[in-house]
């Protein structure tokens, strides 16, 4: 996978002036879910810093459960707290994993920052045991950053 291919069309999403940023971030998702065959489920959760809970945002995939994750738990609440990188190779040896899917065999986690301010995370689950790399990790902070500028 060539993800600097994929640049130039993630940018072309997000700046379509058309498109709420509702729309653009669901674009999105679908766009790396259905480019990248191992991305099976690609979404946003955004931080309330107040109450320390993730709030599920535009994604795409499987429906999940997971609409309000308190920070600390799982993955994603981890990655809140955090603030760091989070790529879990098998989910199945992680003791503080949400169970979304037993489909779901691998996840990585990338905090969103604007302003140096953590607001939220891209979460991807995948059906493949370690299936991510660091490309993965530097493409999809890439995309974050693009992400950010809607803020």
């Amino acid at each position: 996978m060539n993800f600097d291919d994929l640049k130039s069309e993630v940018i072309s999403i997000l700046s379509n002036a058309t498109s709420t940023r509702e729309d653009k971030l669901k674009t999105l998702c679908q766009y790396l879910s259905d480019t990248i065959p191992y991305y099976n489920w690609v979404g946003f959760y955004f931080a309330n810093h107040e109450a320390k809970t993730l709030h599920l945002g535009p994604y795409f995939g499987a429906k999940t459960d997971h609409i309000v994750i308190p920070f600390g738990k799982g993955i994603c609440g981890q990655v809140a707290e955090s603030n760091k990188n989070f790529v879990v190779p098998d989910v199945s040896a992680q003791d503080n994993y949400i169970a979304c899917s037993f489909t779901v065999k691998s996840e990585i986690v990338i905090p969103l920052f604007v302003n140096g301010e953590s607001i939220g995370q891209i979460d991807i689950d995948s059906h493949s045991i370690d299936p991510f790399s660091e490309k993965d990790e530097r493409f999809l902070e890439f995309v974050n950053e693009e992400v950010a500028k809607l803020f």
